[in-house]
């Protein structure tokens, strides 16, 4: 907290005082109560390390060495590959390998075609849908396993408020009707993905479908409805821009997909500009209000509901009429100003009992279907391939993946 590294704001504005209260204690006093805060606790950047390595001043970080109390020791750190070795002081069992190499693809063909000829052990993350599903259909011929895991991440279109005709309630809406996300999950991910109705990952006890409409996905009868009451007509049609960062295939084809979909749906009444940017570009840009709509995903800090909620429809500063001015919906390019989301959200995070507090986040939902900030579209589905003799492969709903317990045999 004291050196100010990125991460630290998820301590420091939660916590007032730590104090060692014992040999193997620490007593933290929180600024409010925090029903998410052993949660947070799980946090990979909530890293011990030993005092006499780490010098508490602000900057003062050590970015070409790794001090921990893990079962790895950093050997080397680049741009591409990073090497594991074994740290022989570690307090708990050893691992199930003599240390882990770790390459960093710069496409994913690269990484599928080194895959497939033996060149890496696992293969995780960044591959296409088309190319996980030709490794599902060869894994028997090709000797190696298939393992589907869940995963948090969600993907969404962030709608900008602050631009017409973005501000009227019922375009809002009426886009969130026209999403059709079993074909967007047919044609861009061939089953791989599981269609989201809310902010919240179906994991969660408290997830509920609130963006679904009871007359189906692509209710483009509702979306007709609500754009000629917006004022749109054949002679006065909606142009709607969705924006995508540039590096991103899966996003191209799911923004092209919603594009002809929207437009064969309401034909004359509805048209759709698909627009990209540099990924840096769109991101730092995003919060100045820029873009309308923006397709986006997000990978949770903590395996907590409230970490789905606050990041997206908080915000710190601003009025129903100026929308948000500084604050987490800003960030993600909303602007999404609501007296009664941020009382709720604080209300969540300060309730201790896990039935009254899903009842809140059931209302956010609510307010979420009804004033459309976001509109959920996706949850991803992991799935890591290994070659045949390496056991012991697995990662958890936050993405960590669980090294230590690979072997190869």
């Amino acid at each position: 907290m004291d050196n100010g590294g990125r991460p630290a704001f998820l301590l420091s504005e939660k916590i007032d005082a730590v104090e060692a209260t014992g040999d193997y204690e620490l007593t933290l006093t929180l600024k409010t109560p925090f029903a998410a805060f052993p949660s947070l606790l799980t946090f990979w950047g909530v890293t011990p390390v030993p005092a006499a390595d780490y010098e508490i001043a602000e900057g003062s970080f050590v970015p070409d060495s790794f001090i921990g109390t893990g079962p790895y020791k950093l050997a080397s750190f680049s741009s591409d590959a990073i090497k594991l070795d074994v740290n022989e002081d570690y307090w708990g069992e050893a691992p199930a390998n003599e240390g882990i190499d770790i390459q960093i693809f710069t496409s994913a063909a690269n990484l599928y075609n080194t895959f497939k000829t033996g060149g890496v052990d696992v293969a995780y993350q960044t591959l296409d849908p088309d190319q996980i599903a030709s490794l599902e259909r060869e894994a028997d011929a090709g000797g190696w396993q298939v393992i589907e895991a869940g995963t948090t991440v969600v993907n969404y279109m962030s709608l900008n408020q602050k631009i017409e005709p973005l501000n009227d309630v019922r375009v809002r809406q009426a886009i969130a009707a026209m999403i059709d996300r079993p074909l967007v999950n047919e044609r861009v991910f061939q089953g791989q993905a599981e269609a989201l109705y809310s902010l919240i990952p179906t994991s969660f006890d408290a997830y509920e479908p609130v963006m679904q409409s009871p007359n189906g996905d692509g209710d483009f009868e509702t979306a007709r409805a609500l754009l000629e009451e917006a004022g749109f007509s054949e002679e006065n049609p909606f142009t709607f821009e969705i924006w995508y960062p540039s590096a991103s295939t899966t996003r191209s084809v799911v923004a092209n997909t919603l594009k002809e979909s929207f437009e064969a749906g309401l034909p004359g009444l509805v048209t759709v500009e698909v627009q990209t940017a540099e990924s840096a570009t769109l991101w730092g840009n995003i919060s100045d209000g820029i873009y309308p709509s923006v397709l986006a995903n997000w990978y949770p800090d903590y395996y907590d509901v409230d970490t789905f909620i606050q990041p997206f429809l908080s915000c710190d500063q601003g009025s129903e009429a100026t929308l948000c001015e500084e604050g987490a919906s800003q960030s993600n390019g909303s602007f999404y100003y609501s007296e009664k989301a941020n009382e709720l959200i604080a209300a969540q995070r300060a309730e201790q009992d896990p039935a009254a507090r899903d009842a809140i986040v059931g209302e956010i939902q609510t307010l979420l279907k009804e004033d459309v900030p976001y509109i959920p579209l996706w949850q991803n589905k992991d799935y890591v391939f290994a070659q045949d003799g390496v056991d012991g492969v697995a990662i958890q709903p936050t993405q960590q993946f669980l090294l230590w317990q690979i072997g190869k045999g």
